[in-house]
Order: C-alpha cells, then structure tokens, then sequence
C-alpha cells in the first residue's frame, strides 16, 4: 500500500520554529496536490495548508497564514511545511496528505486518497 511518510516533528519552545517533510514511500506524486493537516487532542481534524501539482498555488488556514510556509522539492514528490512562531495552540499530530485529483484544492480532508502516519509536534510554553 502506497504511504506518504512524514518527518519532521518533535518539541519547541513557543516562537520556535520546525520543518515538516512529507514523501511517498513508493511511486511519485509529482503530479498530485498535496497538503497538511492536524489533529489536536480531543479535536477534529483539520485543514492546515495545500499546495496545487504544478507548486503554483497555495492554501493556509487563517489560523496559520503567515507563520506557515508550503513548498515542494526540485522534483514535486516532496511536500515541506515549514512552521515559524509556532504557538501552543499548534500543538498536534500533523498528517500529510494527497490527492489524486489534480485538480483538487485540498483543503477538505475529504479530497485525499492518500494520507501519512502522522508526525507529533508539541508546542511548550
């Protein structure tokens, strides 16, 4: 079964900053929208920010919209996330997700055929 994997996460002080990396185990991507999303403890998952096949366009939620960066690698099969002025509110399992519509915005979780495992990020106050 195809896997997006995720890496990147870990502990960090409020106004720290991480980069997640999300990569397929096996096949490219390239040619798929890809995204973040999160899970906070005791709540719903939800969108955190996309990016079209192509890398032109991209999607953030206003709860991330300039601290947050999304980008694809040389070769479009990586997506990053990088994560600046993280706040404790951030705290969550951040998933990696892709869809094989090309087409997609992603910015529903329904839209994804492809999730990760899932990678923790803990924000500290």
């Amino acid at each position: 079964q195809v896997q997006l994997v995720e890496s990147g996460g870990g502990l960090v002080q409020a106004g720290g900053s991480l980069t997640l990396s999300c990569a397929p185990s096996e096949r490219t991507f390239k040619d798929y929208p890809m995204g973040w999303f999160r899970q906070a403890p005791g709540k719903e998952r939800e969108f955190v920010a996309s990016i079209s096949n192509l890398g032109m366009s991209t999607s953030y939620a206003d709860s991330v919209k300039g601290r947050f960066t999304i980008s694809r690698g040389n070769a479009r099969n990586t997506v990053y996330l990088r994560m600046n002025g993280l706040k404790p509110e951030d705290t969550a399992v951040y998933y990696c997700a892709a869809a094989s519509n090309s087409a997609a915005r992603l910015r529903n979780e329904n839209e994804a055929d492809y999730w990760g495992q899932g990678t923790q990020v803990t924000v500290s106050s």
